[in-house]
């Protein structure tokens, strides 16, 4: 038992144990998500955090250990978010054909999301580092992170503000668009992701398609 236990205490503080259990968590948490065919609520980022937080309580391991493995995934999430890139620039034809509304979505989204958001938490009375956390949570993750971190907010509770935003824009903000009857833009879902950081709960669009999405 003391073999063993001397070998958790050697592995426990390398980076790659954590790096190892981070990728392995997703992969089990990405499994039940398409088990549960990709429902909103079984979003695998948030399971991963349930998986992963028991195993970081029960084993006592500082977060600052963690992050030592887990940062190599962290900083992948910039090439990530550039390569978002790559559908954009696939199905540069049919979005230049309503750059007008897009841009004024996009413009109109991000001022309403943003302002309203600060507005609530002022009046709430929330301390200032929690404003700024909450600022940027309708981005993408990586960007909001990058934004949080900038401003001086806590871009660990940003990271979940973001999943909260997407979670519930998927549950609720497409369903609210067709009892209004408003149209989709160009076939993407660019209502939603102005609106709540819902690139994490749907797949971007799809390379090299020529027809709009449903």
């Amino acid at each position: 038992m003391t073999g063993v236990a001397n070998l958790w205490s050697y592995l426990s503080t390398t980076p790659l144990l954590w790096l190892t259990a981070t990728i392995l968590a997703y992969l089990a948490a990405d499994a039940i998500a398409r088990r549960l065919h990709n429902h909103p609520l079984a979003n695998p980022v948030i399971l991963s955090v349930l998986i992963i937080a028991p195993v970081l309580w029960v084993t006592k391991t500082e977060y600052a250990t963690y992050f030592e493995g887990a940062q190599f995934i962290h900083f992948l999430l910039g090439p990530a978010t550039i390569a978002l890139a790559l559908p954009l620039w696939d199905n540069r034809e049919t979005i230049g054909t309503s750059v007008a509304p897009i841009l004024l979505a996009l413009v109109a989204g991000s001022v309403t999301a943003a302002g309203s958001t600060i507005l609530l938490a002022q009046a709430f009375g929330l301390s200032p580092d929690v404003i700024l956390s909450l600022a940027p949570k309708s981005t993408t993750a990586p960007v909001a992170l990058g934004i949080s971190e900038a401003v001086g907010g806590l871009p660990a509770l940003t990271a979940v503000l973001v999943i909260l935003t997407g979670i519930t824009g998927a549950v609720i903000v497409t369903p609210l668009m067709t009892v209004l009857r408003i149209p989709r833009v160009c076939g993407h879902r660019i209502h939603e992701h102005v609106a709540t950081d819902s690139t994490s709960m749907w797949p971007p669009v799809p390379r090299h398609v020529a027809t709009p999405l449903r």
